[in-house]
C-alpha cells in the first residue's frame, strides 16, 4: 500500500491498515528510524486502574471482603 507525503510531512495511513492495527484519531505513534526504514509504533495509553492494581493492602482476605459486602457475613 502505498501513501504520499503532504507538503507539510502529513501521511495518510491506508484504511485497511488503520482498522487491522486499532489506529483512529487520536491514536499515539511513536516513530523511529530502524535500518533506513521508518518504524511506527503505536503507543498505548496507561490504564489508571492497572497502575494501582497491587498496591492496595488488606487485613483480610479478599473472599471475606466480597462476602461482606453481599451481605453474606
Amino acid at each position: 500500500m502505498d501513501a504520499i507525503v503532504g507538503e507539510r510531512g502529513q501521511v495518510t495511513i491506508p484504511k485497511p491498515l488503520r482498522e487491522r492495527l486499532g489506529i483512529g484519531a487520536k491514536t499515539v505513534l511513536d516513530f523511529e528510524e530502524e535500518n533506513g526504514r521508518l518504524v511506527a509504533t503505536k503507543l498505548v495509553a496507561d490504564d489508571p486502574v492497572t497502575k494501582i492494581i497491587g498496591r492496595l493492602r488488606l487485613d483480610r482476605p479478599t473472599d471475606e471482603l466480597i462476602a461482606e459486602m453481599r451481605g453474606d457475613a
